[in-house]
């Protein structure tokens, strides 16, 4: 299944991950469903990224990071006009039902609980990618 993305994605996808080895993993897997990732390891360089780029097809966002956190990006980018539409989903180890409830109503799109699954969250995104490409041209 992946194989076959691959084949037929070119989309972006913002990386936001301080764990250098959820990061690898998150490129690996992402890059092998054919995402063009830029990756990030810190909520700073995250800001810079939203600054500088052009928006991304997805953001994949986990919620602990030094010097900005997730929930603060996730607001960030919510009042971003340029990048206000992208898709955010969150990865994260925190389970707690307050932090999932807080994430989704700052405008995350989807929450997944470390340890994930990759091939869910594969279909995760695949499914809130092409949600959003058939509401664009309604924006």
């Amino acid at each position: 299944m992946v194989a076959q993305a691959q084949a037929i994605s070119t989309h972006r996808a913002l990386v936001v991950e301080d764990n250098e080895h959820v990061l690898y993993m998150l490129d690996f897997i992402l890059s092998r469903a054919g995402y063009e990732v830029i990756a990030v390891n810190n909520g700073r360089d995250a800001q810079t990224s939203i600054e500088n780029l052009p928006p991304v097809d997805i953001i994949v966002l986990d919620l602990m990071l030094p010097y900005v956190s997730g929930y603060q990006l996730i607001a960030d980018i919510r009042d971003d006009p340029e990048w206000q539409h992208v898709p955010i989903i969150v990865v994260s180890g925190k389970v707690m039902e307050d932090d999932i409830v807080k994430a989704l109503d700052l405008g995350a799109n989807d929450y997944v609980t470390k340890p994930f699954r990759p091939e869910e969250l594969l279909a995760r995104m695949r499914r809130i990618v092409a949600d959003h490409e058939r509401l664009a041209p309604l924006r």
